[in-house]
């Protein structure tokens, strides 16, 4: 894509604590809150131009979820502090392992914001689903630990193959 040489960003927005999201994703200015010596920039300022990918968005804080769809409708964000618009020019691809159909009913997840980033879905099935897909995924693995320790002439045998 156009973005693939731009800034790739992983956030794990089940490690954010609460108190300091808004800081993390949209930076702040200096002298914000005790502490804040200098600016700093946000997550989406760093992934300005590239991709952001918020793994596990269903842990985002909700009053992040707020600032972010903000963000996603007007293309811009105000830092913690901060009096001036940044330009948020960011494509946001998330993940999560819970159906966020749900944590809506419980009101842990906002449907708007859902909605914004439901554009493009990809379902991964477990390999539970797929069982013809392991063994192949198997020879694969096997093919390329082999090569990176330097091994030859490893396979499974038969039990070996009728077990996985």
């Amino acid at each position: 894509s156009p973005r693939s040489d731009k800034p790739f960003i992983t956030v794990d927005c089940g490690a954010i604590s609460k108190e300091l999201a808004s800081s993390e994703f949209f930076g702040h200015q200096k002298g914000a809150f005790t502490g804040a010596t200098e600016n700093k920039p946000g997550i989406l300022q760093n992934a300005s131009g590239g991709t952001l990918f918020l793994d596990e968005v269903g842990n985002l804080p909700y009053e992040i979820q707020v600032l972010l769809l903000r963000a996603l409708q007007e293309h811009s964000y105000r830092p913690v502090g901060g009096k001036q618009e940044i330009e948020a020019d960011v494509r946001i691809v998330t993940a999560t392992n819970e159906p966020l159909e749900k944590a809506i009913i419980e009101g842990r997840f906002r449907e708007d914001l859902y909605h914004r980033l439901r554009e493009f879905i990809i379902n991964v099935p477990s390999l539970a689903e797929c069982r013809e897909d392991i063994l192949p995924l198997a020879e694969f693995f096997r093919e390329q630990s082999c090569s990176e320790f330097g091994k030859k002439d490893i396979c499974f045998n038969a039990e070996a193959k009728k077990l996985l």
